[in-house]
């Protein structure tokens, strides 16, 4: 089963990869991009379509750190409190025999 995933995976990374390829190839004008504040220098299209799409991941990444640390913090509460509820739970269990005895 783990090899099929593994082939599933490596089979869209290759498709992927391709369309990548077919997408640089068909857009090689080059355009010469006007900010308000300055004028990047003349690159094909592909490659600004690609450093856009890059710099849109990583902002979005950025942008979802805050909740990833929230939600891990809460995490380890959570973690924290259901082994002091085992603890009180076993320590119960004990007394419990302890009483029948």
């Amino acid at each position: 089963m783990r090899w099929i995933k593994g082939l599933i995976l490596a089979i869209i990374l290759l498709v992927v990869l391709l369309v990548g390829i077919l997408f640089a190839v068909n857009n090689q004008q080059t355009i010469a991009l006007n900010l308000i504040w300055a004028e990047l220098p003349p690159v094909s299209l592909s490659v600004w379509l690609l450093a856009t799409l890059a710099l849109g991941v990583i902002l979005g990444m950025l942008a979802m750190l805050g909740v990833y640390i929230r939600l891990k913090a809460q995490l380890a509460r959570s973690e924290r409190h259901n082994k002091q509820q085992q603890k009180e739970l076993d320590r119960l269990r004990t007394q419990e025999l302890k009483e029948l005895a």
